[in-house]
């Protein structure tokens, strides 16, 4: 079976279908496992009992970045609101770069079979047969495999080679997102602590996260949000989209052009649209699609408990259906998409929630952050939408181990 993408989803997949006795290969276009990237997190109970299943979740804990509070600012460095780090950390938060290695390392013996991964390739083209797909790739030898599953985000390409162009699926929803991290030739108080300036459609925070404080290259690290049309640059050129981050931030107050000048030395951008994925099948014939790539919501949509979730799902439907590939996709479509769905829901809002669009919203946002009630009703709200599914427990069905132990 093939995985396309070696993030989050594709090692989560690779380790459950190694342990129910699959052939996983893993192959993500990037020459290696992705450096730097934001913080992500885990909430709820669905969550938390998947990765507990996995036999990560001690792991996960051991390399948790335990979040940071955030201080709105206004222009004059004066402290306007305040969230506190479960907000945005969840139960547990941790680097995505280290969640990524461990789940790769979770793909190895002794914690399972090993699966194969090809680094630094990706498909060009998928034929489906009656008894498998073949695959053809930039750089390795074309191969057929039972099962494809495209894994691989946003701008799936097993989604664009399978079921259609990007613009079918993707909608774009009014904000893009950038983060990197500062260099260490940055003003030494830049990132002193964790603060967001907002300006009507603009966000720009900046901050250090403990854990990497022994690394002497690490200055910081910003995140950005901005409200924008959909913009016509080549979103694989990094010097087009410096431009574009630094274009949206001109004339903006507080220390924000210093702030935004940083992202010319910096070499992690990572810079894309606040999107959200709908199709309407997620899988054709021998082809599915997994994560991001199926039900993704750049921002604030759970992305990556979901991918966890429906990694495990997916692996578990085609373990139970005895290779009827056609019976498993359709229980793994029906058990999580209205649970996917309630979770992408937050990602429509994310954007008008970092950055409003108006002074007035921006005020009112603020008001809710500074109010203990609204501030519980929001997290108790996002801790129900992620425990909302009901999960079988495969491993025990299966009579497999369910603490990472490799399958007999």
């Amino acid at each position: 079976m093939l995985i396309s993408g070696a993030s989050i989803a594709g090692p989560a997949l690779a380790y459950w279908l190694a342990r129910y006795g699959f052939r996983p290969t893993v192959v993500e276009v990037a020459p290696a496992l992705r450096g730097g990237g934001f913080a992500v997190d885990f909430r709820g109970a669905a969550h938390l009992e998947v990765l507990q299943r996995m036999g990560v979740l001690d792991k996960i804990r051991q390399r948790r970045t335990a979040g940071s509070p955030m201080t709105f600012i206004d222009a004059q460095g004066e402290q306007v609101a305040a969230m506190p780090p479960e907000f945005a950390g969840g139960d547990v938060e941790i680097l995505r770069s280290e969640l990524s290695r461990i789940l790769y390392d979770h793909t190895r013996p002794p914690h399972a079979p090993s699966a194969e991964y090809l680094f630094g390739d990706s498909p060009t083209s998928l034929t489906e047969s009656a008894d498998g797909v073949h695959v053809t790739f930039e750089h390795a030898e074309p191969r057929t495999f039972d099962l494809v599953i495209g894994a691989d985000g946003l701008h799936s390409t097993v989604r664009r080679l399978a079921f259609g162009p990007e613009d079918q699926f993707v909608s774009h929803l009014g904000y893009y997102v950038a983060g990197w991290d500062l260099p260490i030739t940055a003003a030494p108080d830049l990132a002193a602590r964790a603060v967001g300036y907002n300006e009507p459609g603009r966000l720009a925070t900046v901050g250090r996260v403990p854990r990497r404080a022994d690394d002497p290259t690490y200055g910081g690290e910003t995140f950005c949000v901005f409200a924008s049309e959909r913009l016509s640059h080549d979103r694989r050129d990094p010097q087009a989209q410096r431009k574009a981050l630094t274009q949206a931030y001109e004339g903006a107050g507080w220390r924000t052009t210093e702030l935004i000048g940083t992202v010319w030395d910096a070499d992690d951008l990572y810079f894309d649209s606040i999107s959200r994925v709908d199709i309407p099948t997620w899988s054709t014939g021998r082809i599915a699609l997994l994560g991001d790539a199926a039900y993704g919501a750049t921002v604030g949509g759970m992305g990556t408990g979901s991918a966890i979730v429906g990694a495990y799902v997916l692996a578990g439907e085609l373990a139970t259906a005895a290779g009827d590939h056609r019976q498993a996709f359709t229980r793994y479509e029906e058990k999580l998409r209205p649970y996917v769905t309630r979770c992408q829901e937050g990602g429509r809002g994310a954007g008008e929630f970092l950055a409003p669009l108006t002074q007035e919203a921006l005020t009112a946002r603020n008001a809710a952050l500074n109010d203990p009630a609204t501030l519980t009703a929001i997290l108790q709200e996002g801790h129900e939408i992620s425990a909302d599914i009901s999960l079988d427990d495969y491993p025990s069905l299966l009579n497999t181990p369910t603490k990472g132990n490799p399958h007999p």
